[in-house]
């Protein structure tokens, strides 16, 4: 049944989200065709290369992660795992992860992991965040035979996936219980995140977008406060962090204000920025990571080189 649409008029803020979890039919009609076709055209540079074997491994709960050996290994091997976006509502480790990740990261001799999680509102984000935990803890149950290095793991995450990475490196409940600590974390990646002070975020949410916010953080501030990363930002924190960001305006306040907590409970903290705006720019920062020719790239290949040590 084709999909109709009222011509509205569409906060970028409502588009964003509202693109994420639209099927492609609907975003093309919903952004309009030329916006449409620029942005996939901007983001379609080069073609990735064709992803490396992979295993699909279980963890709790029924979900599962893909983990990638790096190309060639060379003893215990640095991890990067993936967290991936879409509103806590929707995306998996299958269609939100972008293309180039796991050649990239495996071709620099880094194992590369993306993981599933339950969704909202069928869970939680505590649910989710604890997720992650679990993730990680049979990822470090089982690194003598994965090849991992169980001391040089990074998290990354984009969108809703940044706010839960961060929430993990900033609130060390979710990893008690799993029997961890923020010394099984080695750094830190939020990827275009908007929502690491909740309740700040939703006063500027417009009313989609607070429909959105309220499925995922409910009506109750001491919850909003609970699950936000920059009111958990005091130390003790994961030791590292790397927050990037294109030019949408909540999204540079955001990570900003995360940048400024963290360093004032000592964390060691970079915050790069770059260009895109809007629905095209969030998309293009999660598709085009690990395009050597994306200037992201280079720089999150740097700050894992200091974080590795290699």
């Amino acid at each position: 049944m084709p999909i109709r649409m009222r011509k509205i008029a569409i906060p970028m803020a409502a588009a964003l989200s509202m693109a994420l979890i639209l099927p492609l039919a609907a975003r093309a009609q919903m952004l309009g065709p030329g916006m449409w076709a620029r942005g996939m055209m901007r983001n379609r540079q080069a073609m990735a290369p064709s992803a490396p074997p992979h295993q699909t491994l279980a963890y709790g709960n029924g979900q599962s992660y893909d983990f990638y050996a790096p190309l060639h290994p060379n003893g215990p091997t640095p991890l990067v795992l993936f967290v991936h976006g879409g509103a806590w509502s929707r995306g998996s480790k299958d269609t939100a992860t972008g293309p180039w990740k796991a050649p990239h990261y495996t071709g620099e001799g880094y194992a590369f992991a993306s993981m599933d999680y339950r969704l909202v509102p069928k869970a939680r984000v505590e649910d989710q965040a604890a997720d992650i935990a679990h993730a990680l803890h049979a990822i470090l149950r089982n690194a003598d035979r994965l090849g991992v290095d169980r001391h040089r793991i990074v998290l990354m995450g984009h969108s809703a996936g940044a706010q839960l990475v961060a929430l993990v490196g900033t609130d060390e409940s979710y990893l008690k219980a799993e029997g961890l600590s923020f010394a099984d974390i080695a750094g830190v990646i939020p990827i275009d995140g908007a929502a690491y002070d909740i309740p700040k975020q939703m006063e500027t949410s417009g009313a989609y977008m607070g429909a959105r916010y309220d499925q995922a953080f409910g009506t109750d501030p001491a919850r909003q406060r609970a699950l936000s990363a920059t009111l958990h930002a005091e130390a003790p924190n994961a030791s590292r962090f790397l927050l990037l960001h294109v030019q949408r305006p909540d999204g540079v306040a955001q990570a900003q204000e995360l940048a400024d907590a963290l360093r004032a409970g000592g964390t060691d903290v970079e915050i790069k920025g770059f260009p895109g705006t809007g629905l095209m720019g969030h998309l293009a920062i999660n598709q085009r990571l690990g395009d050597p020719s994306y200037e992201v790239t280079p720089v999150v290949d740097e700050w894992l080189k200091k974080v590795f040590g290699k």
